[in-house]
Order: structure tokens, then sequence, then C-alpha cells
């Protein structure tokens, strides 16, 4: 277990670290300073900006930037979903994929425009070159930027007083593209390409097996080994917590993550810009004590949950403990624990880290398989979903999830000391406390109500191949995950169905929109207001009592949303054998 709280600390302690002065050049980036990478790659803006007929200077108010916002990524959709269709008539397309059909194909254009990235199918042998790059590729680094505009304005709005301009969509979103997800891919990615990760347009090779042998009644000669573009996708995947895979097998496909340094780096880049926008977030709102507060709050709720997760992965399975089966291995990261669905090349415990990880940042990336992880090991990764994925969350998102949670922890902390209630010197009123609930109360709505659905149609149950709690689980997972734009999947459901890819799609775009757009209006009341001195009632947003009401919120708004549903899946399963040891008895 030691090697495991190590490589954790190892993981947080780096991102952190790059992530500060990330921070920082951001930060100049949508200041519009003049600098050193405004030099390099100013022109191109500038160019985009004459190009596309856009007054860089021109702000919008929040209607405005959301409808914008909202109309740029139907455009993005409609072509994603174009594209797919259409693949089989496409060029870049060595292996002759036919088209995507309807159904799976309109789940997947709605997946990576909401940089969610669940599939429901395998990469490598559905999709061509052209939809991998112009289409999945494409639109991992669109999502994660809009991703990151939705989060901007919400800041300006706490930082700006007197007014209703909250920045320029298309300012934002080109900055955040061509300065901030475009270099560090690039980067990235050559370190990928440096330790293994296949980037090539070349065909699948078909090679020659020494020793044929037979399958359902087929001698089989040759083995095909799918090759592609992979690690410029890889890295915006990790980056943009995006998620999607090329290979079916995700990040524990060896040309996808190959060496147990790429493996670190994934989980390092996973957290990197999420934390780098809480950083920024302290430079733009002029509050870098809020900013560690906010960061303080994420650690606490992470570190507790990744470390039992890791725990229960190494302790291994009670049942074949109990039929006195050696689990354990050395060394522990290589080995030892659960190793069911698990990389030897990560261990059950590296494999919990990188769950843990891609549950909490909204990326859904996996390098082990979910549905093979212990009981309580699969609910940690269903909790850090539930509780809005506020611990560091998707890129953007996470923190505007945060903020929203600030609100409602500043407006419970107003009603305690009986003064209206402020946050960075904005008064919360009722107009900002509504907006933030809406936005708070949209994904359990979607979870709970979809679950419910799809665990009494006989349409969503037909899909579960596993009976009783683990069952349900796998449901649960399902909803969980497209509501939260995540992505990842638990397995062991045949989500491919057009029941599941109508109600998957619905519960990915109500998930993004109906949640985060609330908090644009939300930005446009608070840019009006003036802010008011600090007073001797005021409550302190940088205080250890304020991070402990932050982190009750949060936890108590998972617990009493979904601790019913948790105890009929994930808790009911790990506590079985116990209950079946007592009944024996």
């Amino acid at each position: 277990m030691m090697q495991s709280i190590v490589l954790t600390a190892m993981v947080l302690v780096i991102a952190i670290t790059l992530a500060i002065p990330l921070a920082h050049y951001m930060y100049r980036v949508y200041s519009g300073e003049k600098f050193w990478a405004r030099q390099i790659l100013g022109p191109v803006e500038n160019l985009l900006y004459k190009a596309s007929s856009i007054c860089p200077t021109e702000e919008m108010d929040w209607k405005r930037y959301a409808i914008t916002l909202l109309m740029f990524n139907l455009l993005g959709g409609l072509f994603l979903y174009g594209l797919l269709l259409l693949q089989g008539v496409l060029p870049l397309n060595p292996e002759h994929f036919p088209g995507v059909p309807a159904g799976s194909a309109f789940n997947t254009a709605v997946s990576f425009l909401t940089n969610t990235n669940w599939q429901d199918y395998a990469g490598e042998s559905t999709l061509g070159y052209l939809a991998q790059m112009m289409g999945l590729t494409v639109q991992n680094f669109l999502s994660a930027a809009v991703g990151i505009t939705l989060v901007l304005p919400i800041i300006r709005g706490l930082a700006r007083e007197k007014t209703d301009r909250l920045g320029n969509f298309w300012v934002d979103l080109t900055r955040t593209v061509l300065y901030v997800l475009l270099p560090l891919s690039v980067l990235l990615g050559l370190i990928f390409m440096e330790q293994g990760v296949v980037q090539t347009l070349a065909p699948y090779i078909h090679a020659h097996l020494i020793n044929p042998f037979e399958w359902n009644g087929r001698k089989i000669f040759h083995q095909v080994i799918a090759l592609g573009p992979v690690a410029s996708q890889e890295a915006i995947m990790v980056l943009g917590n995006n998620g999607g895979g090329f290979f079916n097998a995700n990040a524990a496909h060896p040309f996808e993550n190959p060496t147990a340094l790429t493996n670190f780096l994934q989980m390092v880049a996973m957290i990197l810009i999420p934390t780098a926008l809480v950083f920024l977030f302290g430079y733009m709102a002029r509050s870098k004590r809020t900013a560690w507060a906010i960061l303080a709050a994420m650690l606490v709720l992470f570190v507790p949950l990744t470390l039992a997760s890791e725990h229960f992965e190494l302790a291994g399975n009670p049942r074949l403990a109990a039929l006195q089966v050696t689990q354990s291995n050395q060394p522990a990261l290589a080995g030892g624990g659960n190793l069911e669905g698990v990389e030897d090349r990560f261990g059950a415990g590296g494999s919990a880290l990188f769950a843990s990880i891609a549950t909490a940042t909204s990326t859904g990336a996996a390098n082990s398989a979910y549905d093979s992880l212990m009981p309580l090991s699969g609910g940690v990764n269903l909790f850090f979903m539930q509780m809005g994925e506020t611990v560091f969350g998707g890129v953007g998102t996470g923190l505007a999830t945060m903020l929203a949670f600030m609100v409602f922890a500043v407006f419970l902390g107003g009603l305690m000391v009986g003064r209206t209630p402020e946050f960075l010197g904005k008064k919360i009123e009722s107009f900002e406390t509504k907006m933030a609930s809406l936005s708070i109360l949209v994904m359990p709505l979607l979870v709970l109500v979809g679950t419910a659905i799809a665990a009494t149609s006989a349409a969503g149950r037909v899909g579960v191949f596993n009976p009783g709690a683990h069952g349900f689980s796998e449901i649960l997972y399902a909803i969980t995950s497209p509501a939260n734009n995540n992505g990842s999947a638990f397995g062991g459901l045949s989500s491919d169905t057009r029941f599941y890819n109508l109600l998957t799609a619905c519960c990915m775009l109500a998930g993004r929109y109906w949640s985060y757009l609330p908090l644009l209006a939300m930005a446009g009341s608070l840019a009006r207001k003036q802010k008011v001195p600090v007073g001797s009632g005021t409550l302190m947003t940088h205080t250890p009592i304020f991070i402990s009401l932050l982190v009750g919120v949060i936890l108590l708004f998972g617990a009493l949303n979904f601790f019913p549903a948790l105890a009929l899946g994930p808790i009911a399963e790990q506590l079985a054998p116990m209950a079946s040891h007592f009944l024996i008895r």
C-alpha cells in the first residue's frame, strides 16, 4: 500500500507544481498581454479573426455568449454526425469501414460534442482515420476549449462590477485552442511517440501466425494488428479530459499506453489543466487564497477516497481469500491484489489510482476493466462523479461546478450568521442562489430518473449481463457517466442499443447545457453588481472553517441524493460475502 501512496503523492505534487506556472501563462493569454507567446502566435490569432470577421475587442453579455456557444456546438455536432454517416465513401479509410449506423453516429456525435466521449463501439474496428482525426480529435480540442470558455465568464462575473460584459466567446475559444491546448498537445504527443505510442496513417498489419488455430470451424492463419494516428489523439484526450480512446481497450492497450512513463504522464495530464484553472481563478478574481482553499477542498475529497479505492483493490477478493488463494505479489505496484481485468504493467493499485483520476476529472479513460473492480472501488468511481465532479472535474466545467457549490455554501453560511451572504465582495441574493441550485440539481435528477427508467424497463434490463447488485451498478454507472459528461464505462452492459443510445445522448446534452447555462446567467447578474467592502461579519472564503463547510455541503449533496442507489449497488455487493458468511453460521 505504501507504494501506491507514494505514487499518488507524486502524481499530485508534480501536477500542482506544473499547474502554477501554467496558470500564470494562461492568465497572460486571456488578459491579452503582449509577451513571448503573443509574439509567436499573435499573427495566426489575428489572421483567424480577420478571416472570420470577428472583432476581438467587442465583448458579449451572458445571453449572447450562451447563444453563440450553443450555435457553435450545434454546427460542430451536425458536422461530426454527417462525417460518421458518410465514412464509407470518404478517404483515409484504409480498412474500408462502412458508415456508422445512425443511432450510434448520433450518440457518438453528442458524446464528443459535450466532452463526454462515451463510446458504444470499438474504435479500431468501426472508425477510419479521417473520422478519428477530423471528427473525434478535432472535437476533443473544441469540446475541451468550450469547457474552459464556460468558466471564464463566470470568473469575470465575480471579478468585474457594474457591467454586463463577460468577454468574447470567439476570442476565448481561439486563445484556448491556439495558446493552451495545441502547444501542450504537441509536446505531450511527441513524448508519447518517443515512448512507443503509435502515430501512422499506414493500413493495419496482417501478421501471419506461426501456429494457426481453428475457431468456430474456421482456420485462422493471420492476426490483424490495428494501427493509426494514436499519439495525437491520446495527448488531447488526457489533457482535455476527453477520454475517448482510439482503441476499444483505451489506455490499457499497449499501443496507446505502452510504458510506466506514459501511464504516469497521462495521470498528471488529466489533473494538470483543471488544477491550473483553479490558480487562474485566483489571478483573475484577485483572490489567490480562495484559489488555494478550492484546491484544498478538492484534495480533502480526492485523497481519502482514492486511497480507499487502492486499499480495496490491493486487499483483493475476499471470496478468493476464503479459499486460501494467495493474492499477494512483489512488487506491489506490478502485481498482487485484485488482478482481474488489470494490466500487470500497472498493477491493482496503479489501476485504482488511474480510475479515480479519470472519474474525478471527467476524463473517462481507463487502463483496466472497471467492471472488474472491487465493488467499493467501483463505488468510489461512482461517487466521484455523483459529487458533480467537483474534485478537479472536467476542464472548466469542474471549476464551474465548484463555484456553484461555493455560492451555495456562502448562502448557507449567511443564513447561519443572519446576514446577506457575500462571495468575493458580491452579495449573493435569491437569483444567484436559484441559478446555482438549478445547476447543481440537474445532474442528480438526470441520474436518478434515467436509472429508474433503465432499471424498470425491459429495453434497459435486456442489456445487463450480470444479475443482482452488480447488474444494478452497471445500469447506475451507465447513466451517471453520461449525465456527468464523464464517458467512462463500467462494462458488462450492452449499451449499443436504440434505448441506451437515445437515453445516454439525452443525459449528455442535458448534463452539459442545463447544468452550466444557469451559471452563465448567474455570472451576468454578478457582473452588474458593485463590490462591497469586507466587514467584520463577512464570511471569509479562504479559511479552514469555510473549506470544511464547502466539503460538508458537497458530501451531503452526494450522500443525500445517491446513498440509497449506492446501497443497492456497490455497497450491497461488497457486503454480500459477509452476509453469506453469517447465514452459513
